[in-house]
């Protein structure tokens, strides 16, 4: 009896083992080797050249539209000397900006990755750097959907649709959202 219970007892580990070794790899696998855990290459890079990464979707979903994009269509788009001169100035304010606290936001999310890797974090520091995160992140959503209200007032209601039709929102280009 205890031969068969040791023999169990061995085919339960070598089974067990077996389908912890087979698991699949964790969705963080190899997001360990990153210098700031947090945050994709991709995403630094996105941040410290202040691209918009999606930020300003209520706007833009909403016709408003981007300068960088109304820049890239000025032609489609008609867009006087002056319209494009003041689209540049939104654009080129918008950047210095965004890339300032994107910047920003890079660093402190390295801070925190160090604290982490430290171990050496407590509950009201980790408290501390996630307010300033979150807030240098919403600073930087600001600045995205800022630049959006202020290019709407450039261009004319014609080239708002005009806009929504050639970036692929033609559906809902006729339709001001009424909330």
């Amino acid at each position: 009896m205890l031969k068969i219970t040791h023999v169990i007892g061995v085919l339960l580990v070598v089974a067990v083992n077996n389908a912890v070794s087979a698991a699949p790899p964790a969705s963080y696998a190899g997001q360990e080797q990153r210098e700031i855990k947090a945050l994709s290459p991709e995403e630094v890079k996105d941040y410290l050249a202040g691209k918009g990464m999606g930020l300003a979707k209520a706007a833009e979903l909403n016709r408003y539209p981007g300068p960088a994009h109304v820049l890239e269509l000025a032609g489609p788009l008609r867009l006087s000397a002056d319209q494009k001169r003041r689209t540049e100035a939104v654009f080129n304010a918008m950047q210095v900006e965004a890339r300032r606290q994107g910047a920003m936001l890079v660093e402190k999310e390295r801070a925190l990755d160090r604290q982490f890797a430290a171990g050496a974090i407590t509950a009201e520091e980790l408290r501390s750097s996630l307010a300033q995160i979150a807030g240098v992140q919403a600073e930087i959503r600001r600045i995205h959907l800022q630049a959006h209200l202020e290019q709407k007032k450039i261009l004319t209601p014609e080239q708002v649709v005009r806009y929504s039709a050639l970036r692929g929102y033609a559906s809902h280009a006729g339709h001001a959202h009424q909330h």
